[in-house]
C-alpha cells in the first residue's frame, strides 16, 4: 500500500513509540463545521499530551495519508465534496483521485497495513433497524471480524439495532470488552440493556489481554466497549424519541444507503438543540483517552 505518512507519524514507527489512529469521517461527515476542526485538534493534543502520536487518516487527491498537517485537517473538515469511503472503495478512491473521509472500516484497514495497533473512534456502524427487510448492515462488522487491532468505541450508534449488532459481532467471533463496564454502550448513553460477558477495567489490562489474542492466532479485532462519561450521558429513554423521529423522517424522505447516518446525526443534533453534538464530542475525546492509554500499554 502507497501511504504518505506525515514527519510525526514516521518518526514514531521508526522509532517505535506508541500511536492512535483516528478517523476522518467522523469529522467529515459526524459533526457540522467548526465543531469538527475544534474537535479534531482536541483530539491530536489530547494524544500528544499523553506521549502518544496521534494518526488520523483521509484520501487526499487519491492519495493515502496517515497523520494530517492542519491545513489538511481544514480540508477534510470544511470541504463540501470530501466523500465517504468505506473499505472496500479505497481502490476506487485511489485510482479516480477522491478526496475522502475514511470510515471505521476503511480506517481499521489502513492503519493496520501502517502497523498501528489501535484505533479510536466515536461509535462503530452495525446492523440497521429493519435490517432483516433491508439488509442494511455495516461494513464495519466485517472489518472488526478480520482485521487484529484495538477499536475503542463508545459501543455502536444507538441509531443502530444494538442487539443484533451485538448478536453478529459476537458470531463473527470479535470479542468485546466492557471498559469498567458489564453492559454494551449505546454512544449517547451508558446503558442499552445488552449485557457484555467480558470486562477490563485498565488500559493494561486491555494491551494483556490484546497480547494474549494474538499470541493465540487470532485475527479479529479487540473492541473495547467504552461508555460516555456520566455528566454527558443522554438516558437511553430520552433518546429513543428523537432517534425514533428522526428515523421516520428519513423514510418519508427516502434517505439510505451512506446518507443515512449523517442524515440523522444531523436531524437528532435539531432535535435535542445541540445536546447530542456535545454528548458526541465528549465520548469521542473520552475514546481517544483510552486509546491513548492502550497504545502506550502495548509499548511499555
Amino acid at each position: 500500500m502507497n501511504i504518505h505518512f506525515s514527519p510525526e507519524v514516521g518518526a514514531a514507527l521508526s522509532n517505535q513509540k506508541p500511536i492512535l489512529a483516528l478517523e476522518s469521517t467522523i469529522i467529515s461527515h459526524g459533526m457540522p463545521y467548526p465543531q469538527n476542526l475544534s474537535f479534531a485538534q482536541k483530539a491530536e493534543s489530547l494524544c500528544f499530551s499523553l506521549g502518544v502520536t496521534p494518526a488520523t487518516i483521509a484520501i487526499i487527491n487519491g492519495e493515502i495519508h496517515v497523520g494530517l498537517s492542519h491545513d489538511l485537517l481544514e480540508i477534510i473538515a470544511s470541504s463540501d465534496d470530501v466523500k465517504k469511503v468505506a473499505q472496500h472503495e479505497i481502490g476506487f478512491a485511489t485510482s479516480n483521485l477522491w478526496t475522502g473521509a475514511t470510515t471505521v472500516s476503511s480506517t481499521m484497514h489502513i492503519a493496520h497495513s501502517a502497523g498501528i495497533q489501535v484505533f479510536a473512534t466515536g461509535g462503530i456502524g452495525g446492523v440497521h433497524r429493519g435490517a432483516e427487510f433491508t439488509f442494511d448492515i455495516s461494513q464495519d462488522l466485517n472489518a472488526l471480524s478480520k482485521i487484529p487491532m484495538v477499536v475503542v468505541s463508545a459501543g455502536a450508534k444507538a441509531i443502530l439495532d444494538i442487539p443484533k449488532t451485538v448478536e453478529v459481532l459476537e458470531t463473527y467471533g470479535v470479542p468485546i470488552l466492557g471498559f469498567q463496564t458489564n453492559e454494551f454502550p449505546a454512544f449517547y448513553s451508558r446503558e442499552s440493556g445488552v449485557e457484555l460477558h467480558l470486562r477490563a477495567d485498565s488500559s493494561r489490562d486491555i494491551a494483556s489481554i490484546f497480547t494474549s489474542h494474538l499470541q493465540n492466532d487470532l485475527k479479529s479485532a479487540v473492541l473495547v466497549a467504552n461508555p460516555v462519561p456520566d455528566d454527558n450521558e443522554i438516558p437511553s429513554n430520552e433518546m429513543e424519541k428523537y432517534i425514533s423521529d428522526a428515523i421516520l423522517l428519513a423514510e418519508k424522505s427516502n434517505i439510505n444507503g451512506k446518507a443515512l447516518t449523517p442524515f440523522l446525526l444531523h436531524q437528532i443534533k435539531k432535535d435535542t438543540l445541540g445536546k447530542s453534538l456535545e454528548t458526541n464530542v465528549a465520548l469521542a475525546l473520552n475514546n481517544v483517552q483510552l486509546g491513548a492509554k492502550i497504545a502506550s500499554s502495548l509499548r511499555s
